[in-house]
């Protein structure tokens, strides 16, 4: 059976692809002024902001039970970065959506949510980054199974 740790593991690399790939799309349309790129770059935001949800909640379910000991501190500071990358993702898509839909043409605005972009971007690569340490280096997750020598 998949275990939260696990469902946690799959789901996580969607949002980080998405996110990112999001960005380079969005930049992309500021400098070539593409329609294509900018509808393209507002749906990877929005896919990749309900996967940051999806993978903030298998999280959750995976990081339960490490209150006390050698991962608590690595954990509780992956949490607090992937709560900093939800709230950013949310925040970052609803400010895109009303951008979107409103089709606000105003310059301050349009660098404003690429600043939020970047700021989410660059929280969702810190946020992954501890998330690595934590399984690389800690081990966190991580089943030793040892060969069966007796046969």
């Amino acid at each position: 059976m998949i275990s939260a740790t696990h469902l946690h593991a799959m789901i996580i690399h969607f949002p980080i692809a998405l996110l990112v790939v999001g960005f380079i799309t969005e930049l992309i349309a500021v400098f070539i002024k593409n329609e294509f790129f900018k509808n393209t770059a507002f749906y990877l935001l929005l896919l990749g902001s309900l996967g940051a949800i999806a993978a903030y909640v298998t999280g959750s379910y995976a990081g339960e039970g490490v209150e006390e000991g050698p991962l608590k501190i690595p954990m509780e500071l992956h949490e607090q970065a992937a709560l900093i990358t939800l709230w950013l993702s949310i925040i970052t898509a609803l400010f895109s959506v009303l951008i979107y839909f409103f089709k606000v043409k105003n310059v301050a605005a349009k660098w404003a949510g690429i600043l939020l972009y970047s700021l989410l971007v660059i929280s969702v690569a810190r946020t992954g980054y501890l998330g690595g340490q934590l399984v690389f280096s800690h081990g966190a997750g991580v089943e030793l199974a040892l060969p069966d020598f007796n046969i």
